[in-house]
C-alpha cells in the first residue's frame, strides 16, 4: 500500500509536515553537499514546516546533527564534513523499512534506541554515487517516505554519463562525439582501450576531455592536449570511477538551464551563460564552488534561441523521467545549434549555484523553490508512478 494512502492520525493531521534534510554522503562531493544543506536548512519556512537535520558520513553512517547552518560554511578555502557536525561519533540515525511507519530511530552503543518521530517527506541534498544515483531515493522508496527530486531510475540514468547519452539518443536529442571505456576494458587490454582514445582524437582533433561516468561537481575531469597527458588523466577520472567517457571539445558558447516542476507539469528557467574562466582550464570544481565563477543571467541569447534551448531542456526532463528539478547543461556551437552535454538532477543548490540563480532571474525566489520543490514531493506518492 502506498504510503500517502495510510490513515493519518488526528495528530498528524494538526502538526506540521516534517523534513528531513539528508546530507554528505560517501562520495568526492560530499563538502559540498554539506554547504548545500547549509543553504537549504536557511532557507525552509519554519512556519511551515518542521526539519531534522540528517548527515551522512564519509565512511556512510547516518549521523543526528544539530540545526546550525552557519557551520555548514566552506571556511578558508576548506569544505565543511558531516563528521565535524555530528552529535555523535557513534550515534546513528535509523530509517524504517516499513512502509507503514515512517518512524526515525536514533541509538548509540549501550543505550535504549530513541525515536525521533516520523518523517513527512526528505530532502536529499546528497551530490553523486550513494546519493544522486538511485541508491538513497531506492531505500526511500522501500521505507515509502516521499522525496525531492528524481525517482530510482531516473537518478540512476541522470548519475551515468554513458547511459544518459544513450537516452537523449533514443530520443532524437543532439548529442555530441563521445566514447566509453568500460572496467573490464581497461583492466584486460589497456594498450587497445588507448588506440580506441587515439583513433577518436584522430577523427574529432584534440583537446579530449576525460572524465569519470558517474562522478559530478566536474571531479576527476581533465582536459588532454595532446597523447603526454592521456595517461594520467585517465588515472585521474579512475581514481572516481572505474568507467570513464571520452569527449570530443566542442568549440562554442556554455548555455545552462533549469527546468522546475509545477503544479502543471515541468517549466523551463530564464537560461544562462558560463562565460569562458580565464584563470581555470575549464568550468573545473575549484571555478564552479572556491572562486565562485559567475554565469551571465540571462544568456545573451535571441528568442528564438531561448526558446529552443527551453525546450530542449525540458524535453531531456521528459525523457529521463525526471521529478522535482533538473539542470541542463549545453553548448550552442558555432553552427548555431545546441547540443546536450548533461543533466544534473541534484544539482548544485547553494545561493552561488546557477541552478537557484536561474530560478531567481525568472521570478522564482530561493526561499520559493526549496518549498516548490518540497509541496511536489509530498504531492507525488511513492511507488509506481
Amino acid at each position: 500500500m502506498s504510503s500517502e494512502n495510510l490513515p493519518q492520525s488526528p495528530e498528524q493531521q494538526l502538526r506540521k509536515p516534517r523534513v528531513a534534510v539528508v546530507f554528505g554522503g560517501r562520495s568526492s562531493e560530499h563538502g559540498i553537499s554539506v554547504v548545500t544543506a547549509g543553504a537549504v536548512l536557511n532557507a525552509i519556512d519554519r512556519t511551515k514546516y518542521d526539519v531534522l537535520p540528517i548527515g551522512i558520513t564519509t565512511d556512510g553512517r547516518w549521523a543526528l546533527t544539530a540545526d546550525e547552518p552557519e557551520r555548514m560554511a566552506i571556511t578558508d578555502r576548506k569544505m565543511p564534513e558531516v563528521a565535524q557536525l555530528a552529535e555523535s561519533t557513534e550515534g546513528a540515525v535509523v530509517l524504517s523499512v516499513d512502509p507503514g511507519s515512517r518512524e526515525v530511530v536514533y541509538s548509540e552503543p549501550g543505550s535504549v534506541p530513541k525515536a525521533l518521530g516520523e518523517v513527512d517527506v526528505v530532502f536529499p541534498v546528497l551530490h553523486g554515487p550513494y546519493g544522486e544515483d538511485g541508491t538513497l531515493q531506492g531505500l526511500l522508496e522501500l521505507s515509502g517516505v516521499p522525496y525531492v527530486g528524481a525517482g530510482v531510475l531516473a537518478s540512476a540514468v541522470g548519475q551515468d554519463k554513458e547511459y544518459m547519452k544513450r537516452v537523449f539518443i533514443s530520443f532524437g536529442l543532439p548529442v555530441g562525439p563521445y566514447l566509453v571505456v568500460r572496467p573490464r576494458e581497461w583492466d584486460n587490454d589497456p594498450s587497445g582501450a588507448r588506440k580506441r582514445i587515439v583513433d577518436f582524437a584522430g577523427e574529432h582533433g584534440w583537446p579530449l576531455f576525460i572524465k569519470p561516468a558517474r562522478a559530478g561537481s566536474s571531479f576527476g575531469i581533465t582536459k588532454v592536449d595532446d597523447l603526454s597527458g592521456l595517461d594520467e588523466a585517465i588515472e585521474e577520472a579512475r581514481r572516481h570511477d572505474p568507467k570513464f567517457l571520452v569527449e570530443s571539445l566542442l568549440r562554442g558558447r556554455e548555455i545552462e538551464c533549469g527546468v522546475l516542476e509545477f503544479e502543471d507539469g515541468p517549466r523551463a528557467s530564464v537560461p544562462a551563460e558560463i562565460p569562458p574562466v580565464t584563470s581555470h582550464d575549464f568550468y573545473d570544481f575549484e571555478a564552479k564552488y572556491i572562486d565562485s565563477a559567475s554565469g551571465i543571467l540571462p544568456a545573451p541569447l535571441t528568442e528564438e534561441q531561448t526558446a529552443e534551448v527551453q525546450r530542449l531542456a525540458v524535453e531531456a526532463f521528459e525523457a529521463t523521467s525526471c521529478e522535482g528539478l533538473v539542470r541542463a547543461d549545453f553548448f550552442l556551437t558555432e553552427d548555431g545549434t545546441f547540443v546536450i552535454n548533461e543533466i544534473n538532477t541534484l544539482p548544485g543548490f547553494t545561493p552561488i549555484s546557477m541552478y537557484p540563480r536561474m530560478w531567481q532571474e525568472s521570478g522564482v525566489s530561493y526561499q520559493e523553490l526549496v518549498d516548490r520543490l518540497i509541496q511536489a514531493a509530498l504531492r507525488r506518492p511513492t511507488g509506481l508512478r
